[in-house]
């Protein structure tokens, strides 16, 4: 069925629930914001706009520590450069979202109510086009944060204390927040909250048509089959999918049977990163369709790199674009985003994308 061929109800039915900050109530309560307008990039686009896109995941503090090597054990090392961001992949895909897509981007996660919540809410403000009226902060749990050790090279290491991600769901997933989801383009998932709240909001979005796409990354442990049945879209680094498979994915051809294992197990379109290989999507029955990498002219920080592919691509699928088109618009966002240091400092603008994609055309 046609992305823009759905019946939506219109948006403006969906008014933000009453904040409520006391932690005396054990629901949490939904924010509310004077929204800052998108980037005049967005909005000066040609671009007519596009369906909603809905993000529901994880919002972090991410705590940066730029290390020449990662400590053994035992050892202390210190570190040349220190500093808090904000992240996590749910606020990173709905941040790269809010800039880069000509429609409205929402993320539905919680905080705490606590200085990092605060981060988190200034910085998701900050970074333009992202409604976070649905994020809500959970009385009884702390902001989720994590530790990212950054080498000299760009790569990363990343610790994740959950938090308010994993424990300020108890109230449950709200109507509105489910009306919502209905309403989409596409819906953004990942791996950082609990899986029985991507499987209720997978069903609510599969009951109404709205495609899935799951991120694979965040907690080490099985995707249960439930939740895989509900993804049109599943997309894990090469890392990822030889965890969650058991299998080797070392060369293409072991990658292609790993991709395999996934269509057994109900997931019908696999997007892989490849890091600095690309990307493959693998569509059941179908010839893979490979995307290389657009090159960085200097890799800074590859944090946030694959949250800014998969958001890039989703937001390119919501307008209509074939998929090898998507791959390509994505390759260019994370092009853009490892040029520059934090997750969602880093997320590029629509018209950088645009003319880095002109430029390695004309080339």
């Amino acid at each position: 069925m046609a992305l823009d061929a759905r019946l939506r109800l219109p948006l403006a039915g969906l008014t933000p629930a009453t904040p409520s900050f006391s932690g005396s109530s054990p629901k949490p309560g939904n924010l509310s914001f004077a929204l800052r307008p998108a980037s005049a990039s967005l909005s000066s686009s040609n671009a007519p706009a596009s369906p909603p896109i809905v993000v529901v995941g994880s919002a972090n503090a991410d705590i940066y520590v730029e290390v020449d090597r990662l400590p053994l054990v035992g050892e202390t090392v210190a570190a040349r450069a220190g500093r808090s961001l904000a992240g996590g992949k749910g606020a990173n895909q709905a941040a790269c979202g809010g800039r880069l897509a000509t429609g409205p981007t929402y993320l539905v996660a919680r905080v705490g109510n606590d200085a990092n919540g605060r981060l988190l809410e200034g910085a998701l403000a900050d970074a333009g086009g992202v409604r976070l009226d649905r994020v809500a902060r959970a009385p009884d749990a702390p902001s989720g944060h994590a530790v990212v050790m950054l080498m000299p090279d760009g790569q990363n290491s990343i610790i994740i204390v959950g938090g308010a991600n994993m424990k300020g769901w108890a109230a449950g997933v709200g109507s509105e927040d489910l009306d919502l989801i209905r309403q989409a383009g596409v819906l953004l998932l990942q791996r950082e909250i609990p899986d029985w709240v991507n499987v209720q909001v997978a069903q609510a979005a599969k009951g109404a048509g709205v495609p899935v796409i799951l991120d694979a990354g965040g907690m080490d442990a099985p995707v249960p089959g439930e939740l895989l049945t509900l993804v049109d879209i599943f997309s894990p680094n090469e890392t990822e999918l030889a965890r969650l498979t058991g299998m080797p994915t070392e060369t293409f051809e072991q990658i292609s049977q790993a991709a395999g294992a996934c269509h057994k197990m109900g997931v019908k379109e696999v997007l892989v990163k490849l890091g600095s290989q690309g990307s493959a999507l693998f569509i059941e029955g179908e010839e893979p369709i490979r995307q290389p990498i657009i090159p960085a002219k200097e890799v800074v920080d590859t944090t946030g790199a694959g949250d800014t592919f998969t958001s890039a691509f989703a937001v390119a699928l919501v307008e209509g674009k074939p998929k090898k088109e998507c791959m390509r618009f994505a390759a260019a966002a994370a092009s853009l985003c490892v040029r520059v240091k934090g997750a969602i400092p880093s997320m590029p603008d629509r018209k950088s994308v645009m003319d880095l994609l002109e430029s390695v055309q004309v080339e």
